[in-house]
Order: structure tokens, then sequence, then C-alpha cells
């Protein structure tokens, strides 16, 4: 992060009630200590107030720290727009579970002056980079944070598709998809699918199959230096699509090959002071609440 921060770009949903409260904490209280507020082009005047519009592709280029109001989801938009530029990100929950926007809206303000001050505890997360070959040669690719997900497209058929982990034959699958997903990610998609929840710092990747046809095809957990290749099958009425934590890459035919790998940036979340990723499970996953509990 540049010191002192001199830009600071706000990510949110402008239309969501809860975040309208809270911007309007944010933003006068950002200004006040002499911040320049960044928000996106499609921000509503009314709502931005006194903040800057700019193209969402120049925020990672333009500020100096990025604030994702709402939920899981905001913070992974904002990991798209930085994760090249190593500008960190602070999540305020204003969604529902919130895994990755830890800090609530009454520790906002505290928070965001600790952030300005550089006393947060940095916290740097791999990112998924997801490659789709078609089998024409075309390419297209994009990063992850969450997870890379494989799954049918507008039909009621299962998909035949084969797994490969750096270039041995894994398995022939039949189901709805796959999810390939980082530590972080563990505790989303892949998690609904039976995935194991990963320490967010081991070096690992969870292989996560959605809706299996056979019992006997469960998640696997692999190293983070894998090369995971998956590649669909002839079958009459396939049609699949990959996406990004999702966000749609591209449709895969048969023929065409998805690798997933670590990609080389990283996404640097921002936590306050005594962060414990181990209270946020409990508070998130209701566990210790049983009579033995804490």
């Amino acid at each position: 992060m540049a010191f002192p921060v001199r830009s600071c770009a706000l990510i949110c949903r402008f239309t969501d009630a809860r975040v309208t409260d809270t911007l309007n904490a944010l933003l006068p209280h950002l200004k006040s200590r002499g911040v320049q507020v960044l928000v996106g082009e499609a921000a509503p005047a009314c709502e931005a107030a006194g903040a800057v519009r700019v193209a969402a592709a120049s925020i990672g280029e333009r500020a100096d720290l990025v604030i994702a109001v709402g939920g899981d989801g905001t913070l992974l938009q904002a990991a798209r727009l930085v994760a090249r530029h190593g500008v960190p990100l602070l999540g305020i929950n204003r969604g529902r579970l919130g895994f990755l926007t830890d800090v609530m809206p009454e520790n906002m303000l505290a928070a965001v002056d600790a952030a300005l001050r550089g006393e947060l505890e940095k916290d740097e997360r791999p990112l998924l980079s997801a490659q789709l070959h078609s089998a024409g040669g075309g390419i297209a690719q994009a990063l992850a944070l969450n997870d890379v997900v494989m799954q049918k497209h507008d039909t009621g058929r299962t998909l035949d598709f084969e797994t490969r982990i750096d270039q041995r034959y894994v398995n022939t699958h039949g189901g709805d998809g796959i999810i390939i997903a980082t530590a972080t990610g563990s505790t989303a998609y892949a998690l609904s699918c039976g995935g194991p929840i990963i320490e967010p710092h081991l070096e690992a990747l969870v292989i996560a199959p959605i809706c299996a046809h056979t019992l006997s095809d469960r998640p696997i957990v692999v190293s983070a230096r894998s090369v995971i290749e998956v590649a669909l099958l002839e079958r009459l009425d396939t049609q699949a699509h990959v996406s990004c934590d999702g966000m749609r890459l591209g449709a895969l035919q048969a023929g065409d090959r998805l690798e997933v790998r670590t990609a080389q940036e990283r996404v640097t979340l921002l936590h306050p002071p005594g962060h414990d990723y181990y209270t946020l499970l409990r508070s998130k996953l209701h566990w210790g609440r049983g009579a033995l509990g804490r």
C-alpha cells in the first residue's frame, strides 16, 4: 500500500439500501481525512456526491486502497480489479455470510482509520489462473480468488468429462460439473458440494464434483502447485460453461480443454488486529453453540 493513502476506491452495490447507509457515513469520513474517493462510472451521482467517477478498469492503477462494502461477492468483484496491481482490500460486511468481508459496520470507521495509518494485518491470498482452450486454438483466460467452476448450461442432462492433474489421468466423471477452489474458496461453493474447509494459508486446492452421478466420486485435496485439466466428452445435447468467481469465462464444448493452476498474482486482504480465522468460522458456521460451547 502506498503511504500516505491519497486515493481510496469504493466498490459496492449502490442500489442496496444497507450499502447506502454505510456510504453516508464512509464518504464524508474519508474526505475529512483528506482522501480522494473513487467510484465506478456506474455509480449514481446522487449516491457518490463528492467522489470521482472513473472507469472500473482503471481503479487498480489509481487507488492506494480499495474498500468493498457488501458481501463476499462484492469483495470478489473488487479482487478482480486489483489483482494485477497489488492494491490491498478492506471488506465491510453488509451482506449475509461474509467470510471475506469481516469488518462489521459498527467498527468500520475505526478500521478505515487504521487502514489509512497502515495498522491493519495484511493477509496475502493466492489466486487461480484459468485458461479455456478451444478446439479451434482460441484461448480465454481470467483470475479467480475463490473458484473456477465448470457446469452444465441450459440443459437437464448431466455432463461426461475427464480430469487430469499434471497431465496424469485422474477420473472420468458424470454429473453437473466440477469446482476447482483455492483454500480461500473452500468455504464457498465447494463447501456446499461436500468439500473440506481448508485453512486459507495452506498451499492446497480443492477439486469438488457437482452432483456426481456416482457416490464414489468425492472431493479431493491436491497440491497448489498442481495443474488441473478438465475436458468435456462428446455427448448428445452437451452444453457447459466456465465461470471464475461467478463471472462467465466462456462456453466449454467437446474437444475444448480447461486448464487451472495457481496464478503468480496474489490479493492482499486487510484485517483488524487480532483477526482469528477460527473465530470467524465459529461465527459464520455457528460452531460451539452446544452445552459445552464457549
